[in-house]
This record gives structure tokens, sequence and C-alpha cells, in this order.
């Protein structure tokens, strides 16, 4: 079973043959379209405009509008499709082409649901051409607008999908931001690493959150970490064990974990879990627990009037 397109070189590398199947498309229609081509082609212009008056109408379709250049290069390829609709050939670089139309109206944010009205527009605007075109046989005009509206339906899967596509990027692009600044891994001093966790804690988190403390110990050739978890509000038992495993994966490179900020909450789900806690020192509150940590790095703190005396008796 062939699976939906996940990124845009999907798109164009998605069967062709099974786009004209979905779509309807016959050699019948193909020549109908053929046959209403020139008519077609010599109102481009008027079939353009139909699909970015409406779009001009929309919030979601302004990013378009309020760039020149992208829009020139929008209606020059809205030009390049309506003439290439009537033009017969509906391969490979057909598609290509569409996906060149669909990642510019991603780039621009313009929305699926403004796309879906502009390019009804536009099709109704073909549709009164061929209408007067047939002015006196209705039923082949019915049967040629059917014939390019098949091919409608085509591109409309074939840009919906880019957008869609670009769209999952962009928020893949983003999550994968968001869970590297989520977790941050800050050191504090020499050899020392204080890792904030805040709010949800799910599994992939948890892993995304091992993979960066384990780069950030070899990287500053930490031998302390300070794992603070006042911000977060449960766990389960995946994650519990994970977290285990991070501080085991921590102390085989040389780095010992210590854990502060362990709420009432999640301490008794802990218990309640079952999961073995023999192994993890826990602090109660992040400035215990660095303190803890320079204890056994071999800092000494002092009050800072202790050190005036201390200066003064030098």
């Amino acid at each position: 079973m062939a699976s939906e397109p996940t990124h845009v070189q999907d798109v164009i590398d998605y069967d062709v043959d099974r786009r004209k199947r979905f779509a309807g498309l016959k050699p019948d229609d193909i020549s109908r379209v053929l046959a209403i081509k020139d008519a077609i082609a010599g109102h481009v212009d008027e079939h353009a405009d139909a699909f970015f008056n409406y779009l001009s109408q929309f919030e979601e379709g302004r990013g378009l509008f309020g760039n020149s250049e992208m829009l020139r290069e929008a209606k020059r390829l809205k030009r390049e499709h309506l003439l290439a609709i009537v033009g017969g050939d509906y391969e490979k670089a057909y598609v290509e082409q569409r996906v060149k139309l669909g990642a510019l109206y991603s780039r621009a944010g313009v929305d699926v649901r403004a796309f879906l009205g502009a390019f009804n527009q536009m099709m109704q605007s073909i549709g009164r051409r061929i209408a007067e075109i047939f002015a006196k046989d209705a039923k082949a005009a019915s049967e040629h607008f059917a014939s390019v509206n098949k091919i409608g339906f085509m591109d409309i899967g074939i840009i919906v999908d880019v957008l869609i596509a670009e769209r999952e990027r962009t928020i893949r692009v983003q999550e994968k931001a968001i869970l590297e600044l989520s977790t941050p891994a800050l050191q504090i001093r020499d050899k020392l690493l204080m890792l904030p966790i805040i709010g949800l804690l799910d599994s992939m988190r948890a892993k995304q959150l091992t993979d960066g403390l384990l780069h950030a110990i070899r990287a500053n050739r930490a031998k302390v970490v300070v794992m603070d978890v006042t911000g977060v509000a449960a766990v389960d038992s995946k994650v519990a064990n994970h977290l285990i495993q991070t501080v085991t994966a921590a102390r085989l490179m040389g780095a010992l974990v210590i854990v502060t900020g362990l709420s009432a909450e999640v301490a008794q789900s802990l218990v309640a879990l079952g999961v073995d806690l023999s192994k993890i020192n826990t602090v109660g509150d992040l400035e215990g627990g660095i303190e803890e940590a320079e204890r056994i790095l071999g800092y000494k703190v002092a009050k800072a009037s202790e050190l005036a005396a201390q200066r003064a008796r030098a």
C-alpha cells in the first residue's frame, strides 16, 4: 500500500499515474481539454485574476500580497499553471511545476482553506469561458468542464500535499528548537553543569534530555551535574526509568548526577511505581544541590564578609 507523501520530494516522486486515477482522468478527457486549449489559453490573465483577487480578500493570503517580488513570481507560475492545465501533458514535469507553486504559497504563509477558495474561483472563471464556447450545447459544455475539473482536482491534491508537507516540516523544526531550548545544560563552574527541567516530561523529551546532557558532559568535561526537577509536576514509570538511565549513563561518562527539587507528589509517585532510587543522589533544593556539587569538586564557599576579613589579615 502506498503511503502519503511526507515531504516535498515525496510529492514530486509520488506516482503520477496514481494521481491521474484518483482524479479519474482518461484519454477522452485529455482530448476534450485539448479541443478548448486556445480558447482557455487566450484568457489566462482573466482566470489568474479570479484566483488572486479572491485570495487578496483574506488575512490568510496577505503574506503573498505583502511581498511584491513573491507576488510577481506567483503570478508568473500561475500563468504557467493555467497554460499547462490545457497543455495535455500531465507527467512528472507537470507535478514539479505544481510543487513549485505550492512551495511558494507555503513560504508566503497561504492557508490551505484560502487557497482552496481561490482555486475554486479560478475554476469557475474557466467554467464560464467554457460555457461561452458551447453556448448552444449545454451537454458539451458540461463534459468539457468536467474534464478540465479532473485536472484541477489533481492539481489541488499536489498543491495541498505540498502545503501540508511544508507545514509539518516547519512544525518538526520548531519542535526540535523548542526541545533544545527547553532542557539546556548550563555550565555554572568548571566541571559543574546544571540541568533545569521545566514542564511536561514525556518519553521523547526525556530521550532528548539524555542525549543533550551526555554531549554537554563530554564537551565540558563535567564531573558533577545538578539536575533540578522543581518544575516537573508529574512523571510516569517510563520517564522515571529513563531518568535513572540518564543518571547511569552520566556515571559511565565519569559524571555524578545530583537530583534536586523532587516534589512530594513526584517522590510519592516514584515510590508507588517501585522505581529503584538507591543509585540516585538527591538533595532537597537547587541551592543545596549546588553546594553539595561544589563540596564534591573541592570548592569552598565563604561569605563576602569572611573573604574581606581574610584579605585584611593578609
